[in-house]
């Protein structure tokens, strides 16, 4: 594990270098965003704060004195930077394993730029092999269960519930 921590510092350390001076940026949540959290403290003072895709996210960059804004507050992000869980040859990526999804998608969407780090492990042949999160309103959960049987087996994932108050079905 030792080695795929110093691949996830290491892509965070290089996504630093696209974080524009005087402007907020969007953060993502997850094992890799974390660590991209801890090398912003390094220049935590050269941006006025950033938007966090979770609550878990907040949390760490707070913790770093890292100011955290409100997406409704903030006209445009130059870059988000987010993690992944697979990413194949043509840059089709599943996202969202730890539970954020729907906010990581629309931080995702105001910024200009997404800037995905990941260490080689995340690449794969075909997506797949990790399972595809999906999040569901409570009064949605046994509909969306019917529905997504017809692609597979899905499974609500136990005592989770998003930020959002939501479920997530794998």
């Amino acid at each position: 594990m030792a080695k795929q921590d110093d691949l996830k510092r290491a892509v965070a350390r290089a996504a630093i270098r696209y974080v524009r001076d005087g402007e907020p940026l969007g953060v993502g949540t997850g094992s890799t965003a974390d660590y991209f959290i801890d090398e912003l403290l390094a220049i935590k003072d050269r941006i006025p704060g950033a938007v966090a895709s979770s609550e878990r996210t907040a949390s760490r960059l707070a913790r770093h004195g890292i100011r955290i804004f409100d997406l409704n507050n903030v006209e445009s992000l130059s870059i988000y930077v987010d993690g992944a869980d697979e990413i194949d040859a043509d840059f089709c990526m599943v996202k969202g394993g730890g539970g954020a999804l729907t906010r990581e998608k629309i931080v995702a969407a105001v910024a200009e730029t997404f800037i995905c780090i990941a260490d080689e492990s995340k690449l794969v042949k075909r997506l797949g092999r990790f399972p595809l999160p999906v999040e569901v309103l409570p009064i949605a959960l046994a509909y969306a269960l019917r529905e997504l049987t017809r692609y597979g087996d899905p499974k609500v994932r136990a005592g989770f519930t998003t930020d959002n108050g939501n479920a997530i079905i794998d």
